[in-house]
């Protein structure tokens, strides 16, 4: 086949933008992660007192639906690779939508924890399914950026149900005031509804993933979506390249095998996996899952608690735009130092803060400056992982692994991720009950494990191709079988 003319520079912007709006509608599955993840912030007192939950049993209560999750990530990546990347898509928007009507509606405990459940699979599989898809249709020169759309994407989830929790309290007074025939809190699940239809609508309009097809031997339909997304000249390079590294990679090893002689897994799976515990262990969901009762305790009222939980969002979702903005230009390896090296500093003000608490009517109490400090070390927290470690774990996850294991790899990456938030979740309110300090303490300390960890274990991803470093990866793991 004849080489096409050169495409202009203002064709291969159109295709960027392309590129980027079909970045955008797959990470909404990201935005489904976070209003999920949060939504349980602004609620979690009321469906304790309506349904007479334990103060011990809160934690399972929110937590619940990421044991949903974990399962989701880990047989999304399976669905994935068996029927293409749209209709699991369309699939988790099912679940999503199903579990904020029923969650919203629910009777009982048993009958909450379920639906909420159901929310965490689709959750789940869309926690997977974004970061695979975008990295397999962008460029190289832009993929990290496109990449960090997901949790720009999930940053912007937790906005809006912080914010739309703090306005169903102000509009019912409380968040077990009514609002028309429910209280507010059962109207904070049900507006999920709303995201959950539009993403659901939006997948069905992607193309499939060219990798996917490609690798089920359909040649045509991958060279047709590449003409979608690259510069005319390059599709046959591009679906040959790809074409090759799927050669290369069964022959190195079993086609979609994650299978190793490490532990039963191959070494780039481990780094996956320890790279999205971490991304959990250094305890920033208990920011978002938390922080209303959080800062109620430490001297806030319900009103103020809100307002601080929607500052810290929006903290959250600016200063992703600044790992946006830097990831294709400064690499990936960096901005992870650097972001651990603040969340390990920042972190431990925040256990030395509540270090200084006394007991007022079985609460903690901040006494002096020590209030202060602690809430500007949290947001600093929030700033070191939301520029760095929240959207740089799904970039790395999205583009480390080769194409013939990304999905299943990327979901057993996602679904440790899922599994170390439910720990830390579970695990706070029973630790917070011993010392917030001896909590923070413990973040803080896989902060700094994460230091070590991105200097031996992390490359540098920055401007290549996703089939070099997918071949690089097999035949490391070979050499060292």
């Amino acid at each position: 086949m004849s080489e096409a003319t050169k495409s202009t520079p203002a064709e291969v912007k159109k295709l960027d933008r392309r590129v980027t709006a079909l970045a955008v509608v797959a990470a909404i599955g990201g935005f489904l992660f976070g209003f999920d993840s949060s939504v349980i912030n602004g609620a979690v007192d009321s469906i304790g007192k309506e349904f007479h939950i334990p103060d011990a049993a809160s934690g399972i209560v929110v937590a619940s639906a990421l044991i949903g999750c974990a399962v989701g990530a880990y047989l999304g990546g399976r669905f994935a690779d068996r029927w293409g990347r749209i209709r699991v898509m369309f699939i988790a928007a099912i679940l999503f939508f199903a579990s904020s009507i029923l969650a919203g509606l629910a009777f009982a405990t048993w009958d909450f924890i379920i639906w909420r459940l159901v929310g965490g699979l689709g959750i789940g599989i869309a926690s997977v399914i974004a970061p695979a898809y975008i990295s397999e249709v962008a460029p190289k020169g832009i993929r990290g950026r496109l990449g960090s759309f997901q949790q720009l994407a999930i940053t912007l989830g937790i906005f809006a149900a912080l914010g739309s929790d703090q306005l169903f309290q102000i509009i019912g007074g409380s968040a077990s005031g009514m609002i028309g025939p429910f209280p507010a809190w059962r109207w904070m699940f049900l507006v999920g509804v709303i995201p959950s239809v539009v993403y659901g609508i939006l997948a069905l309009r992607l193309p499939e993933s060219p990798r996917y097809l490609a690798g089920e031997g359909r040649r045509d339909e991958a060279r047709d979506v590449l003409k979608q997304i690259v510069p005319t000249e390059t599709v046959e390079t591009n679906l040959h390249d790809i074409e090759d590294a799927i050669k290369k990679e069964e022959e190195l090893t079993k086609k979609s095998s994650i299978r190793g002689n490490r532990f039963g897994l191959k070494p780039i799976v481990w780094v996956g996996i320890i790279l999205a515990v971490l991304q959990q262990f250094v305890g920033i969901n208990v920011i978002f899952y938390y922080s209303t009762t959080l800062w109620q305790a430490v001297g806030f009222k319900e009103s103020q608690s809100f307002l601080i939980s929607t500052i810290t969002s929006v903290v959250n979702v600016a200063v992703t735009f600044v790992a946006i903005a830097l990831v294709d230009k400064v690499g990936r390896r960096p901005m992870l130092l650097w972001g651990s090296v603040g969340m390990t500093v920042s972190l431990a003000f925040m256990a030395i803060s509540f270090s200084q608490s006394h007991i007022v009517g079985g609460n903690p109490q901040l006494p002096g400056a020590w209030g202060p400090i602690a809430l500007v070390a949290a947001n600093i927290f929030v700033i070191s992982f939301g520029a760095t470690w929240g959207p740089l774990m799904w970039v790395l996850l999205g583009e480390m692994f080769p194409s013939n294991i990304r999905a299943a790899a990327l979901g057993i990456g996602s679904s440790a991720n899922w599994i170390a938030n439910f720990v830390v979740t579970v695990a706070f309110p029973a630790l917070a009950a011993v010392s917030l300090a001896l909590s923070y303490g413990i973040f803080a300390f896989f902060a700094l494990i994460s230091i070590f960890f991105v200097l031996f274990k992390i490359k540098e991803t920055k401007g290549r191709s996703l089939e070099e470093m997918g071949s690089e990866a097999l035949e490391g793991a070979t050499a060292t079988a």
